[in-house]
């Protein structure tokens, strides 16, 4: 399914995707190594055993991009030109290797861009979940949208 166009969207449309992840050991362990995040939390056991957490976490910004990642072919799949930010943007629980999330997405603002006629920005609220229906992640995202489909 590709994205919506910027006037497709509606303040308070609320997108319940249909991917869900269950997240792996080689998930967390592969993205620690690619984005040189050598955190003991996320790939030492032993180190992790002795935390609060009673084992490896996942790392968070994996849980960022997943839940943004999931939303995009129901949202913005051809039809972003960038993203502008993300902001308020945390994790109220862990994740652990095992856990399968799932994410949701609310359109929180709209506005007309300024300076290109073609194109206006849309401000996502995206929340992510566990299996136990426990919110994990939450950011808000603004997005620099095209207008209209081209003929």
């Amino acid at each position: 399914m590709a994205g919506l166009y910027y006037e497709e969207f509606k303040v308070g449309m609320v997108f319940e995707h249909a991917i869900t992840r269950t997240v792996t050991e080689m998930d967390n362990v592969l993205f620690s190594a690619l984005t040189h995040n050598p955190q003991p939390l996320h790939l030492d056991e032993e180190f992790a055993k002795e935390t609060e957490f009673g084992a490896r976490i996942v790392n968070s910004l994996f849980t960022l991009g997943l839940m943004i990642g999931v939303s995009v072919s129901d949202t913005t799949l051809g039809t972003t030109i960038a993203n502008l930010g993300m902001t308020d943007v945390r994790f109220d629980k862990p994740v652990f290797h095992g856990d399968t999330l799932r994410a949701t997405t609310t359109v929180k603002e709209m506005r007309e861009s300024k300076s290109r006629p073609n194109a206006g920005i849309i401000v996502f609220e995206h929340r992510a979940f566990n299996q136990r229906d426990e919110e994990v992640g939450y950011c808000v995202r603004s997005a620099f949208m095209h207008k209209g489909k081209p003929a």
